[in-house]
C-alpha cells in the first residue's frame, strides 16, 4: 500500500493490475474485489507529501506554511497506512 505514497497512483496500477493476472486466472478473487482493492490501496496515501500530489501542494503552500503543511501531510500519510487497511478490510470483505 505505501508505494503510493512514492509515485504516481496510475504508474502503480499500471504496474498492478498485469501482475494481478494470475490471481483473477485461480477464481480465488473477484475482479470487481481485486480492482477495488489495488485502486484504493494505490489512491489511499496520494496526499502524503512524497507522492506527486503532496509535494505540489507542499511545494504551493506560502513560505511561512510549508514546514507545516510538509508535517501535517506527513502524519496524514502516516495515518492512512496504519488505519486504512483495516478499513477497507471491514468495507469491502467484512460487511
Amino acid at each position: 500500500m505505501g508505494r503510493s505514497a512514492f509515485a504516481s497512483t496510475t504508474g502503480i496500477l499500471g504496474a498492478l493490475m498485469p501482475l494481478a493476472a494470475p490471481f483473477l486466472a485461480s477464481g480465488s478473487i473477484t475482479t470487481t474485489g481485486l480492482v477495488v482493492a489495488l485502486a484504493s490501496a494505490s489512491t489511499i496515501v496520494d496526499a502524503s507529501p512524497f507522492s506527486t500530489n503532496g509535494a505540489l501542494v507542499v511545494a504551493n503552500a506560502p513560505e511561512p506554511l510549508r514546514s507545516d503543511t510538509y508535517r501535517n501531510l506527513l502524519r496524514w500519510g502516516a495515518g492512512v497506512c496504519a488505519f486504512a487497511p483495516g478499513a477497507a478490510w471491514l468495507a469491502f470483505v467484512v460487511i
